[in-house]
């Protein structure tokens, strides 16, 4: 194998199909559990300079969101066909998508960089934010749009690392990242001996000095150890049709990324219809849900790269074999974590507060809503296993229907019929439907090329590394 040549050490066309998917998941569900922390790190220490300022990241976060949909739309769309590309044995291919998705990424961030500072004060009084509050706004967004470029680049980085089926550095680079952020944000926002207080503009610098240290870390590794990207002429001559392979799976997946936020805010304007207490007891539950959903986030994040390798292999049968073991995975530990919800929630949310009406309301929603987390689970590996065959079109239908076509319709119906119970019965309906859905459609999907076990590449030994492809109908690893 030439030095060039990117690693094979995370081949994941080989060994136990079971195994491969803890080891790939396991890292990540510490970084899933990063991402989270580094974020309740902002609101936390915001929080301590006054309601202005904490009302300022609030009217800021569905940028936040928009610009995280676009990182991860991107990022999608770079794994896909890099982790396709990976199964085929090309290397050559693998080090153009690669070296082309972060051209992509910096191209259309350097875009949206001059958009956003050219639009603060325009988008943010149509939000409803007070002059007092665009103040602060201002003062946050002037030094957080420039940063964009370390937040989607590396995210961008480490979907190229996990396609080659390395989750373990990815998981480590937003680890790093959420504890420098936690380090750093109270030095600059309160100050310290040399460093002056810079209130809210301290915690976007500080933001912007973690994700920095995460994008050199990230490109260090694709180009000196994983040796992914090649940065020459010949690399990136075809740069529009790789461009055009990213997008075609990459936009679909940043679309209905934006679909969930927007859903939630016509929810969370339905329960504002009931008390202030109601929608803090939304809130809080959606906290609590997001952190019991860390496992299943974590497997979607690592069946894309899994699928999308062995899909380029033409390995069919360990993609079935890997749907199946998620699905079941995702039952079992669905049905766990509802019955850990379903004992301990209302001694859960009396950490966060101890209103009655904000305890009763979060205790309902844990109630009723996990029984369904098994299915979601199950949507959210299938989405991510549809990307990475390059088909985004039923991920986008399956995000559309359990949102728009259900959730929010069935909220209005369940409000109507059943009042508080019934918007959250809404959403355990969506979940469970679409995720039957999931099964079935995934399961049409592979079913074809299952059957035609001997449909295998044609390795050519001068430009491929030598994989051994196993008689998948019969000797597919447990």
């Amino acid at each position: 194998m030439s030095p060039s040549t990117p690693t094979r050490k995370y081949n994941l066309t080989e060994g136990s199909v079971g195994l491969k998917l803890i080891a790939l998941t396991l890292p990540m569900v510490w970084g899933v559990f990063s991402v989270i922390a580094f974020d309740l790190a902002d609101t936390y220490f915001v929080g301590k300079l006054g309601t202005p300022q904490l009302a300022a990241m609030s009217f800021a976060f569905p940028v936040f969101m928009v610009m995280g949909s676009l990182a991860i739309g991107l990022g999608t769309g770079a794994a896909s066909v890099i982790s396709r590309a990976i199964g085929e044995g090309d290397r050559d291919r693998v080090q153009r998508l690669t070296t082309n998705s972060l051209t992509l990424s910096l191209f259309i961030v350097g875009i949206v960089i001059l958009i956003g500072l050219s639009t603060i004060d325009p988008l943010f009084k149509l939000l409803g934010a007070s002059p007092e509050v665009i103040s602060y706004i201002r003062e946050y967004m002037k030094i957080w749009y420039p940063g964009m470029i370390f937040l989607v680049v590396p995210m961008v980085g480490n979907s190229a690392l996990r396609a080659a089926g390395d989750t373990t550095i990815p998981s480590l680079i937003m680890t790093f990242a959420a504890l420098m952020n936690v380090g750093l944000d109270p030095l600059f926002i309160f100050g310290w001996g040399f460093i002056p207080a810079m209130g809210l503009k301290g915690a976007a610098i500080a933001t912007v000095i973690g994700r920095s240290l995460t994008f050199i870390t990230s490109l260090t590794v694709l180009h000196f150890r994983e040796r992914m990207i090649l940065w020459s002429l010949s690399c990136l001559r075809n740069f529009w049709d790789c461009w055009k392979e990213i997008l075609y799976v990459g936009l679909p997946a940043a679309s209905t990324n934006m679909i969930t936020p927007i859903s939630i805010a016509i929810i969370t304007s339905l329960l504002a219809g009931y008390s202030p207490e109601t929608v803090a007891g939304f809130g809080i539950s959606s906290r609590i849900e997001s952190f019991a959903m860390i496992v299943f986030m974590a497997l979607s994040s690592t069946i894309g790269p899994f699928v999308g390798q062995n899909w380029g292999a033409k390995l069919y049968g360990r993609v079935h074999r890997s749907l199946h073991l998620s699905y079941l995975f995702c039952i079992g530990f669905g049905v766990f974590v509802a019955v850990i919800l379903f004992a301990t929630s209302s001694q859960v949310i009396r950490i966060f507060d101890t209103n009655p009406e904000v305890v009763n309301t979060a205790t309902r929603y844990l109630t009723i809503v996990p029984i369904s987390y098994g299915t979601k689970g199950i949507f959210l590996a299938a989405c991510a296993a549809f990307n990475a065959l390059g088909k985004p079109f039923p991920a986008v239908v399956l995000t559309l229907s359990r949102m728009v076509v259900l959730y929010v319709p069935l909220a209005y119906l369940g409000n109507w019929l059943f009042g508080l119970n019934g918007i959250f019965a809404a959403a355990c309906v969506s979940n469970l439907i679409v995720g039957l859905t999931a099964i079935i459609w995934t399961r049409r999907s592979c079913r074809f090329k299952a059957v035609h076990p001997l449909e295998h590449p044609v390795i050519l030994p001068s430009t491929q590394p030598p994989i051994h492809l196993p008689d998948v109908q019969d000797k597919t690893p447990r």
